[in-house]
């Protein structure tokens, strides 16, 4: 259960750790540093965990095809990737390797995705294969491919189920989660943090040790924050709203299915649920506030740029689903920016830990980026 405001009051007036943000990165941080530490807080403004970000994306686990090497985003997504099915095996939770088909058509993206499969060979990713268009019409009878890259490894998960078994596993090993509360301010002390929360309208005071930011799209609002920060650490971050429409009816693919990558995501790609379910999306869309508005006018565009890989889409069946929002920190025309997990290294306050810009791959990376946040405090 969470616990609520007085309770954490009560229990910890002096935490060793407090995590602001109960998405599925602040909750894989706390599970990991619930093993080392006897007193962790969990945080979230919102009246339950992972109501952001975390819930409204395509829970897909990715394989680390697409990303620079040695990036963040590569090394921790293979990593990740590996480290959630073992979890997700040990603790029973919803997951399907489904695999993926990363699909050409033409010359040229035929040759775009040569250059993505020695990229994923780079990464350590070599569990490729590639297919002609004659095996992906028995594969995908209603696929329309000259080739593909088949990724087995990629694989799909119930995301709030997954969510749920990192927070009672944090719950089992004494941390706490209050829900409804959010950060005013952190003053560095001798010995960490001196914080100042908004717990339903009650302002609270107490001391961290380690204080770890993981607001995904408050992260940068949040950093201004922490008094001494300097605002040379404190990246610009960009909110990305994608939009996802469902498919009515027996879903024609098997697996999932994604066009080569472009305007800064992924594409429309095809992705299943859990349940079976089809849906298309994510698009992109940068936008100045925070609003899960879903324009009236975006099916023709989803229905041209999904036509070139599913020609009998029935048009009918498309219908709006939900939006999420990424927080990027690439801008519409930037090129790639990595993962930033930034450390008193680059800023100088002791106990400080930022993440910022983790949009995807951050489901698929959450164990691996748990872990490297740990190995950041001990080498401290």
């Amino acid at each position: 259960m969470y616990a609520n405001s007085k309770k954490a009051k009560d229990i910890m007036d002096n935490v060793e750790v407090l995590i602001v943000g109960a998405g599925v990165i602040g909750l894989a941080i706390a599970a990991k540093l619930s093993q080392q530490f006897n007193e962790v807080l969990v945080i979230d403004k919102n009246a339950s965990f992972g109501e952001e970000t975390s819930s409204r994306n395509s829970e897909v686990i990715h394989a680390g095809i697409y990303y620079p090497q040695n990036s963040l985003k590569a090394m921790l997504c293979v990593q990740g990737k590996a480290m959630l099915y073992q979890y997700c095996q040990a603790r029973h939770i919803p997951v399907n390797k489904i695999g993926k088909l990363l699909v050409a058509n033409g010359e040229e993206e035929q040759l775009s995705l040569e250059k993505i499969r020695i990229n994923a060979l780079n990464n350590g990713v070599d569990d490729l294969t590639w297919l002609d268009q004659t095996q992906l019409t028995q594969l995908e009878p209603s696929l329309r491919a000259t080739a593909a890259l088949h990724s087995p490894s990629t694989g799909i998960i119930d995301s709030h189920a997954y969510m749920q078994n990192l927070l009672a596993e944090a719950e089992q090993n004494n941390a706490m989660f209050v829900a409804q509360t959010k950060l005013i301010s952190a003053t560095p002390t001798n010995n960490g943090f001196e914080v100042r929360l908004d717990s339903q309208g009650e302002v609270l005071s107490m001391q961290c040790k380690y204080l770890i930011n993981c607001t995904g799209l408050h992260s940068e609002a949040v950093a201004k924050c922490i008094k001494g920060l300097d605002s040379a650490h404190i990246p610009k971050l960009h909110w990305c709203r994608g939009h996802y429409f469902s498919y009515q009816g027996k879903s024609p693919f098997k697996q999932l299915i994604y066009p080569i990558p472009r305007d800064n995501g992924l594409g429309i790609h095809a992705s299943l649920d859990m349940g079976g379910q089809l849906k298309f999306g994510p698009d992109t869309q940068y936008i100045e506030h925070l609003d899960y508005h879903f324009p009236e006018n975006l099916k023709e565009a989803f229905i041209r740029q999904i036509s070139r890989y599913f020609p009998t889409l029935d048009k009918n069946k498309l219908q709006p689903a939900y939006a999420g929002i990424r927080p990027k920190l690439q801008g519409a025309d930037d090129p790639f920016k990595d993962f930033v997990i930034q450390t008193s290294e680059v800023h100088q306050l002791n106990g400080l830990i930022n993440l910022f810009g983790i949009d995807s791959p951050g489901l698929t990376s959450s164990l691996a980026i748990a872990e490297y946040v740990a190995e950041q405090i001990n080498k401290r």
